[in-house]
């Protein structure tokens, strides 16, 4: 395993970097019912790409059905599906784009992403490790928290749900063949 600063460096890291959905997940946690009952879910389908370009510029994105998401609850999944919050049938994607990267210290970094949401993009720091795995990949896991009446996402009959979502990802890229 290399550091942060030697994989973004490295000349055979240059190039493209696909996403591996089966190794991956992207998850959400709020507060409900006055902040006593945390909602878990997490979205079972997307895809992404990545570019590391000479010096270490970082680029990329994620593409994430918004009809993949579960909580475990049927009926509130197609709550959740409607125009009260994420109106899928006419939002079907949340995209997270990366537009850059900012080493840290040890495995450390922050992307420097845009979250659009039902039509809206808005900038997020997301705070981020990157590991490189004996295979060549590359996982990179992060945590940021958003607020959901950015992205019109503000539904909140009786005041029972925080503003405030966690998202999480563990996502693991691939070099891309051909690309080095």
């Amino acid at each position: 395993m290399t550091t942060l600063e030697t994989l973004l460096s490295d000349s055979e890291t240059v190039g493209g970097w696909t996403l591996l959905p089966a190794n991956s997940k992207i998850e959400f946690k709020i507060k409900n019912m006055w902040g006593v009952v945390p909602v878990k879910g997490r979205f079972t389908e997307f895809r992404g790409e990545g570019t590391l370009a000479d010096k270490g510029a970082v680029t990329g994105r994620i593409d994430i059905d918004v009809a993949s998401l579960q909580t475990g609850i049927g009926k509130r999944d197609k709550h959740l599906l409607s125009a009260d919050f994420f109106e899928a049938e006419r939002f079907p994607q949340i995209t997270v784009a990366v537009s850059a990267l900012k080493p840290g210290t040890g495995r450390a970094a922050e992307l420097h992403t845009g979250f659009t949401i039902k039509g809206i993009t808005e900038p997020v720091q997301l705070p981020v490790t990157i590991t490189e795995l004996a295979d060549g990949s590359v996982r990179i896991s992060g945590k940021a928290k958003i607020k959901r009446s950015l992205f019109n996402l503000d539904w909140n009959k009786l005041g029972v749900m925080s503003d405030t979502v966690t998202v999480s990802a563990e996502t693991v890229f691939v070099h891309s063949a051909g690309t080095a």
